[in-house]
């Protein structure tokens, strides 16, 4: 490692640089090349070490367009090393043909040419480092006295050996923290398991309907704290994708980059209805392999369903709940918050995150002390998951090959919505 890293405040104090597409195109790789030279030609790079943190490929983001020129224009200013960390939560590791589609470039052993490209190992310990405790009171003023326990801040030790960090990846809404990007790429997206369960068990209590497409969370206030305590310096490169195209980058520190960036994508990729739909068939992209990240489906269409609706989740190519947590999904199933809270001592000790992804996934509803669980609307797969598993873990089923998205599109039936490409926009009603 460089001990002779940039100065902090050089970098905290970078002022957001930005490249908007105008309404008839999107960005063009000679614009992002342009903003990408103009935010770095302060810094001093020559000699040192610097590690981009990316998503996955559970993402719609130009990560190979990008990868490609901040390469370039890291060698021109003599940077000693660019490798990639992948942000993947606890998402499952990528294969190399995986990551050779991701960064545009051949990888193979974990090297690309002269890159070095790493899956974050956030099963494994050794993996960590610990930079901090977020205290027990702290913890209880984010969450408004929901909870209250001290929270060790751990995260891939790989950040102590660069001399710069880069977090590159897109801003859309977001369930957990109201809008992804930023510090969201250090916590969850390298994180130990410690932050992951308590941010996200805290925007479950909270839940997604509450939260999501809001800029300022406790959750987002959480994040913040935790980021706080890495003392490598960082840049954001926060990109606003709108559909498939790249609609903006703003590049500067990583809560002002970021701001910028949220900003935006509340004007670009949130879609206001007039009323709540009775039906909606969320058409889910290849991109989500899996329940576990397919389920954006649900979490941005829910805002938009009318009580006693439907939201189903059209996905043949999904197969599998999670690849990472289908196990223990098995076990707990699918339930809104107020099931988990009345049966508490009962799945305190399943992981925090697996249990808000399952009230994430049923949404908003009641549980009576009697037993009985009334969701709002009710959540149905059509996907290659069977019926018996769906109806074990408490989610409707709908055979794939009777869904024909034309007649869905055609049906002359009041309040029926089919959104393409589904996860990355957001639908709520107009106040």
């Amino acid at each position: 490692m460089n001990d002779n890293k940039p100065d902090n405040q050089q970098v905290f104090n970078l002022p957001v640089v930005a490249c908007l597409a105008d309404e008839k195109r999107p960005l063009a790789q000679a614009e992002l090349r342009g903003v990408l030279v103009e935010a770095f030609e302060r810094l001093d790079l020559a000699g040192k070490r610097v590690l981009a943190i990316i998503p996955d490929s559970t993402r719609t983001a130009p990560i190979a367009m990008l990868f490609k020129l901040l390469g370039e224009i890291l060698g021109e200013k003599k940077a000693a090393a660019l490798d990639c960390l992948v942000a993947l939560g606890t998402h499952m590791p990528m294969s190399d043909e995986a990551l050779s589609k991701l960064i545009g470039i051949p990888v193979i052993a974990g090297r690309a040419g002269r890159h070095r490209v790493f899956n974050h190992e956030w099963a494994k310990d050794e993996t960590f480092i610990t930079l901090g405790t977020i205290a027990a009171e702290q913890v209880e003023r984010f969450s408004d006295g929901r909870l209250s326990l001290d929270v060790p801040v751990r995260i891939n030790k790989l950040v102590n050996d660069y001399d710069l960090l880069i977090v590159c990846g897109p801003v859309f809404p977001h369930e957990v923290v109201g809008f992804s990007g930023g510090n969201k790429y250090f916590f969850p997206g390298i994180s130990a398991r410690e932050m992951i369960n308590v941010t996200h068990w805290m925007g479950a209590l909270l839940t997604s309907m509450a939260t999501i497409g809001t800029t300022d969370t406790p959750m987002r206030q959480m994040i913040d704290t935790a980021a706080g305590m890495i003392t490598t310096p960082a840049i954001n490169v926060a990109l606003v994708v709108h559909g498939q195209s790249l609609a903006a980058v703003y590049i500067g520190s990583m809560k002002g980059a970021w701001r910028s960036a949220a900003e935006l994508s509340a004007k670009l990729d949130i879609t206001y209805v007039d009323r709540p739909y009775r039906r909606i068939l969320a058409v889910m992209p290849e991109m989500y392999d899996d329940l576990w990240t397919g389920a954006k489906g649900m979490y941005k269409t829910e805002p938009a369903v009318a009580d006693g609706g439907e939201v189903v989740i059209y996905a043949p190519h999904i197969t599998e709940v999670s690849y990472a947590h289908g196990q223990i999904i098995d076990e707990v199933g699918y339930h809104v918050r107020d099931y988990f809270l009345a049966n508490w001592d009962k799945f305190k000790h399943y992981p925090w995150g697996v249990l808000a992804h399952s009230t994430h996934v049923r949404g908003a509803g009641t549980y009576e002390k009697n037993g009985v669980e009334t969701p709002r609307i009710n959540v149905t797969l059509a996907t290659g998951i069977s019926a018996q598993r769906c109806q074990r873990i408490g989610l409707g089923y709908m055979d794939p090959t009777s869904v024909k998205i034309a007649d869905w599109q055609e049906s002359q039936e009041e309040g029926v919505l089919v959104v393409p490409r589904a996860g990355e926009t957001l639908y709520r009603v107009k106040a």
